[in-house]
């Protein structure tokens, strides 16, 4: 490796097309939040016309142009800034911005590896993504308008390029940027994978490995099973649009015309796009559930609790993702008894997330509580992830669903449980692994207040649109003036709204205390938490092999905090003991 150490790196060879891990790590992580600042500016476009439909609003005339004259946004453009919300903020922002981010930081870092195992697919993945990251941001710009058939592109909206104007070349175009980010996906899917199971440094048993790791290992694997599905589906659904197939459209009638697509299934598109969208959510959630078992622990400063029942319900999470995609489809017709075959497995994944919730609520029990900002996130992520979950035993039952699908009781599920609870666990990895990505310590006090206003915030919009969906509020519609039933859910619209405003305001906070911190921040103690895994031994500074020398050697799990000799005096008078501390004489190893 010395060589590695001497030869001359350019600006382009560090930072633009780099294959160092670390920097990649950065590199995904400024653009997701990039394209964070996009989707959430317009959920806050899209929420001020749900509270106000019939006011004007210079905003929207100056950001949507010919989609919001006069201040009024259109109807088809309402839809294409929904449809490219939901897509910014699934794959962009949390799949790329979570996984990318912190797999490619902390898989090396943690179980004691040089680099991931091929840095130029490391490097193509990150490139391939920053490409369709692009080509989404440039579909919001066309002529005709962006995407508009919801995120879940179903057919025939999607399928037909005449049938609205965002089904044009905007839809396209968002077909497109999915194939690019699948592939970016795989290729970086696969190199965790070989990463974890070939590269992990001497005494690094899997059962040693942080949980992180294993949320980032499984997680990988759940992509590599599922994306290739929707990528199918992406295809195909170019074929009907470009070359008249009929995979997905049959007997289909436009203004009095009949066209001439013969014995496709819309329902099949369904198939197709939940079986990835399904594990897709646990995609987004497993690297959050990862992140936050090691905050809380660290901060707790106590080991983590049932790490081996974390590991099943982790690995059964991911099995039982795979065979729930049915519970999205209870209304198309489907067999009832294959309805309550769905709705059973679907119950079931609720055992490993509740042992999940309880294990870190028993985490935290009785624990020397460290409440710095990462520590705040953690604890407002197993809030989100229980009062979310619970709202999906509801809409998991067959029964139960059928009044609440396509209302907004559905739409308050998901940001709570898949939404809210990773963006607080991706908020939680960043306060806590900022100082291991640049060095610096970020601004605690800011840290604070931008806890405190995103989580009462986030409560505050998503709390509320529960009743508002039960009420039978249905989502996706731009204006409900036209029905005088839902007149009183206006002033409840009013409140999320000045709520949903308050949460966007907040993230400025982050972005500010991030940027500073990162230019004026105050330089970080190599071991600021003071935790045990391998990355706190590695110096910050940039450089190839992340630790000069031999690579630290594992003695003991990552979960060695405020352990106690017989005597109950603290091991080597600390409360920590990392993992490359050999075993002590008398001292037994969990």
């Amino acid at each position: 490796m010395s060589d590695h150490h001497h030869h001359k790196e350019t600006f382009i060879t560090k930072y633009i097309f780099s294959q160092d891990h670390k920097m990649i790590a950065k590199q995904y992580l400024i653009t997701g939040m990039f394209m964070g600042v996009i989707g959430v500016f317009m959920s806050l476009l899209f929420r001020l016309q749900l509270a106000y439909p019939d006011q004007s609003f210079s905003i929207i005339e100056a950001f949507l142009g010919k989609g919001g004259e006069g201040g009024q946004m259109t109807p088809d453009m309402y839809m294409g800034l929904v449809t490219i919300h939901g897509t910014i903020m699934v794959f962009f922002v949390l799949t790329a911005g979570l996984s990318g981010t912190f797999s490619n930081l902390l898989i090396p870092l943690q179980i004691g590896a040089r680099d991931m195992a091929s840095g130029f697919l490391n490097m193509i993945s990150y490139w391939l993504f920053f490409l369709s990251s692009l080509v989404m941001f440039i579909s919001i710009f066309v002529h005709t308008g962006p995407a508009a058939a919801g995120w879940t592109i179903y057919p025939p909206l999607s399928a037909l390029p005449q049938a609205m104007s965002g089904s044009g070349l905007g839809m396209t175009l968002w077909l497109v940027s999915m194939a690019i980010f699948i592939a970016s996906s795989l290729m970086g899917s696969l190199n965790y994978i070989v990463t974890v199971l070939n590269l992990r440094t001497k005494g690094m048993k899997m059962t040693r490995l942080p949980l992180t790791i294993w949320a980032f290992l499984i997680t990988a694997v759940i992509g590599v099973i599922s994306f290739p599905v929707l990528l199918s589906a992406a295809l195909l659904l170019l074929f009907d649009r470009s070359f008249g197939t009929s995979f997905f459209l049959s007997d289909i009638f436009i203004q009095g015309e009949v066209l001439h697509y013969k014995g496709g299934s819309p329902i099949l598109f369904e198939h197709l796009f939940w079986f990835l969208g399904h594990p897709e959510v646990y995609i987004i959630l497993l690297p959050a559930l990862g992140i936050t078992s090691e905050v809380i622990s660290t901060n707790a400063r106590k080991p983590i609790f049932g790490y081996r029942a974390m590991i099943g319900s982790i690995m059964a999470i991911a099995f039982l993702s795979t065979i729930v995609w049915g519970h999205h489809m209870f209304v198309t017709g489907m067999n009832p008894f294959l309805g309550s075959v769905f709705t059973f497995t679907t119950l079931l994944i609720a055992i490993p997330s509740a042992v999940k919730a309880f294990n870190f609520i028993t985490t935290l029990w009785r624990g020397n509580l460290q409440l710095n900002p990462a520590m705040l996130f953690s604890i407002g992520m197993v809030s989100t992830f229980i009062t979310g979950g619970l709202t999906g035993l509801i809409l998991g039952d067959s029964a139960l669903d059928i009044n609440v699908h396509d209302t907004m009781f559905v739409v308050a599920h998901f940001h709570l449980v898949m939404g809210i609870s990773a963006l607080f666990g991706m908020f939680a990895g960043v306060y806590h692994w900022f100082p291991r990505m640049y060095g610096k310590m970020m601004n605690k006090d800011m840290g604070y207040l931008h806890f405190w206003f995103t989580a009462i915030s986030a409560y505050g919009v998503f709390f509320p649109m529960h009743f508002t969906g039960l009420a039978g509020l249905p989502r996706r519609y731009y204006s409900n003036t036209a029905f005088p039933m839902f007149d009183d859910l206006l002033h409840i619209n009013k409140v999320m709204t000045v709520f949903a405003l308050i949460g966007g305001a907040a993230q400025l906070i982050f972005l500010a205390n991030f940027f500073f911190s990162i230019a004026k921040g105050k330089k970080a103690p190599q071991n600021p938490w003071k935790g045990n895994t391998l990355e706190w031994t590695a110096p910050v500074e940039h450089m190839h092999g992340n630790w000069p020398g031999e690579i630290p050697e594992v003695h003991r799990w990552a979960y060695d905090y405020s352990k106690t000799d017989d005597s109950g005096e603290l091991w080597g008078g600390q409360d920590f003991t990392p993992q490359s501390v050999p075993i002590r004489q008398g001292e037994e190893e969990f």
